[in-house]
């Protein structure tokens, strides 16, 4: 019988090992693809947010489709569709059993509608801070090591970032407690800048925080986008995940927006090792097939020197 001390040490060996990009606890499983590659592929659940929200999947159900259907043993999930049970013991322990039994890795958890921790109202902002502990205490329970949150508010550039570096310095100071990591993703607005995202992060001043790169949201608003190349070279030095975000393909595989070799060029200048996440957010193909064109291009792009 396996203790539980012992699976805390091979996970925080899977920390150790991995040097600042792989910050996920890892399996042995894991660990041993991780010696043989630098990434390792996961499956972020809102590549799957039409089949959720159509009911025609469960938030249960998730980590064994990503097994099952596309051999991907590492998943990231949404808040949403814990539909509103993140606070149930039992509801948790099932997920965990499901991917335990199943050998499947929980790497994070993306945490949205839950106050912005950039609010410039001090009492908002300490809210926002408090609603996110909960998702710390569940990302804990299931083995994962950390959760994604949002640094918006409302407000000058400069406002927000004080008060974003006040509330995720909050909020970071829970999820060290927990050895949870809270990381930031461009996700528009002022995250979206790349200098602006890791100033907050150069603030908060902390190993348990950093970024999400994602590769297509750099949307600043007002029609304005910021240099998705210059963005993803920026939050890499603080990176602990990164999110391969596509939209559409090309007849030969590639994302049409997107360069994806010139993406990994720069991850790979970065000297950055860890999990890639699949986020597939177009309407070109289904659910399915997106998922599957973007972890062949991810493959593709991995052996490429």
């Amino acid at each position: 019988m396996e203790t539980k001390d012992r699976r805390s040490f091979i996970k925080d060996l899977g920390m150790l090992t991995a040097g600042v990009g792989l910050a996920s606890l890892l399996p042995l499983e894991a660990l041993s693809a991780f010696k043989k590659e630098p990434y390792l592929i996961s499956l972020a659940q809102w590549s799957l947010h039409n089949t959720l929200f159509a009911k025609k999947l469960d938030n249960l159900d998730f980590p064994l489709k990503a097994k099952r259907d596309f051999d991907i043993h590492i998943v990231e999930y949404v808040s949403i569709f814990f539909d509103k049970k993140e606070k149930d013991p039992a509801y948790l322990k099932e997920l965990k059993n499901r991917t335990d039994s199943e050998g499947i890795q929980n790497h994070l958890i993306m945490v949205d509608r839950e106050g912005n921790l950039g609010d410039t109202d001090d009492k908002a902002r300490l809210t926002a801070v408090e609603n996110h502990y909960k998702w710390v205490d569940a990302a804990k329970f299931l083995g994962c090591k950390t959760i994604r949150v949002n640094a918006g508010g409302k407000g000058t550039a400069a406002e927000v970032k004080a008060a974003a570096i006040d509330g995720l310095g909050r909020l970071t100071e829970y999820g060290k407690k927990n050895r949870i990591n809270v990381i930031v993703e461009n996700h528009g607005g002022y995250s979206s800048d790349g200098k602006w995202l890791t100033d907050v992060i150069k603030g908060v001043n902390s190993s348990y925080c950093g970024t999400l790169p994602d590769f297509g949201n750099f949307a600043l608003g007002n029609g304005k986008e910021y240099d998705r190349y210059l963005g993803v070279e920026e939050m890499m030095p603080f990176a602990k995940g990164v999110s391969a975000k596509t939209m559409k393909f090309n007849a030969d595989g590639e994302e049409s927006d997107i360069d994806y070799s010139r993406m990994f060029r720069i991850i790979k200048a970065a000297k950055w090792n860890g999990i890639v996440g699949i986020e597939y957010s177009g309407a070109g193909e289904t659910e399915d097939e997106g998922i599957r064109k973007t972890k062949a291009l991810l493959e593709k792009v991995f052996k490429q020197g």
